[in-house]
């Protein structure tokens, strides 16, 4: 049998799936300020666990072009190039390190709980270091500032996301695998 390179029509659906579970979660946000509080990172967690690094990454890339393209998926349902270089702009960018390590300590430990969740924090500092300078420049903040705006209010939350998302994804995971869709 020869060996295919690319992706195969299951990983595309698989893609395509957990990018329409992102267009659909990262809309809803609570505005506290220049920074929303919104499920996108939990999106990006799920889809990390559930399709890999390297294929969690392209689907939170896609996201991100169909939100860029003009479709209202970002949060508070807006979308355009305007929203990646507003204030938040930083944030939409740095999911996508973030998706790549927090992927690769979840797939490199088997899926481990605990290192799952250390790849999940380390990758959400990196994001919050793009975030908060994108934010301190475009808003003319200073870097406490815009900490305090774009961080702070959000530990505790992308915390908690993060434990649903190591104690959720393994049962998607599983039943995904199970009926053979991964």
């Amino acid at each position: 049998m020869t060996e295919t390179k690319g992706l195969s029509i299951k990983a595309i659906a698989a893609i395509g799936l957990i990018t329409a579970v992102t267009c659909i979660l990262a809309p809803f946000s609570i505005p506290i300020g220049p920074v929303p509080i919104s499920l996108t990172n939990l999106a990006i967690y799920f889809g990390i666990y559930v399709l890999g690094w390297k294929k969690g990454t392209v689907s939170y890339c896609v996201y991100l072009l169909i939100g860029l393209a003009g479709v209202p998926v970002f949060s508070a349902f807006t979308a355009g190039p305007q929203k990646l270089l507003g204030p938040t702009g930083g944030y939409l960018i740095g999911f996508i390190p973030m998706a790549v390590i927090a992927g690769l300590f979840i797939e490199k430990s088997g899926r481990k709980a605990l290192i799952s969740l250390l790849g999940m924090i380390l990758g959400t500092a990196v994001c919050y270091g793009f975030g908060t300078a994108w934010l301190a420049v475009s808003a003319h903040m200073d870097f406490r500032a815009a900490l305090e705006a774009g961080v702070l209010p959000f530990v505790a939350g992308d915390l908690i996301k993060m434990v649903l998302a190591v104690i959720i994804a393994p049962q998607i995971y599983n039943a995904l695998q199970r009926a053979d869709l991964i």
